[in-house]
């Protein structure tokens, strides 16, 4: 019996260490409203070993269905409609992977919403420069739009009105 017992702690204590050794920083997180108010949660920008960005979305009180969710360039989620988070952060290129020349850094892929209304996801992108791009002077936002993106039309996807927004700031 305590030889099961301390296998079990060091089985435990063997998977904190690996998950605490994840090879992940937290460099941004911005936390969501929705134009609801019902629509809550947090996204979270993490640097990772390979050099790609971890986001990491999880959402409550979200609308069922297929919602586009994209990085947008100003962190200002203060305008009603949340149009103060300006455009997307393009770079230079095209929005959509559909598109020559695409896709934005902060383009993410359609996300499906349940009756349950959570959503929890993570995406890597590969364009995306935390530091330059998100930590920049004027801040970046985390959008959510009513509709799904099409991935090709200029400059933002079809998506439909912003309903939830998120302001980054540096990870604690």
């Amino acid at each position: 019996m305590l030889r099961s017992l301390t296998l079990a702690a060091a089985m435990s204590l063997a998977t904190g260490a690996v998950q605490a050794d994840n090879h992940m920083t937290p460099k941004a997180s911005a936390l969501i409203t929705g134009t609801e108010g019902a629509l809550a949660g947090s996204v979270t920008l993490n640097a990772t070993a390979s050099g790609r960005t971890l986001v990491q979305i999880n959402l409550t009180g979200v609308p069922e269905g297929v919602h586009a969710v994209h990085l947008h360039e100003t962190g200002d989620c203060s305008a009603e409609d949340f149009t103060s988070a300006g455009g997307h952060i393009a770079g230079d290129a095209k929005h959509g992977v559909l598109t020559e020349g695409g896709p934005h850094p902060g383009d993410m892929p359609n996300m499906t919403v349940g009756e349950d209304g959570i959503l929890k996801a993570e995406v890597f992108l590969d364009l995306l420069d935390i530091d330059e791009m998100i930590m920049d002077e004027d801040g970046a936002a985390f959008i959510m739009h009513a509709g799904a993106d099409d991935y090709m039309s200029q400059p933002a996807g079809d998506a439909g009105s912003r309903i939830a927004c998120g302001a980054f700031s540096k990870a604690d």
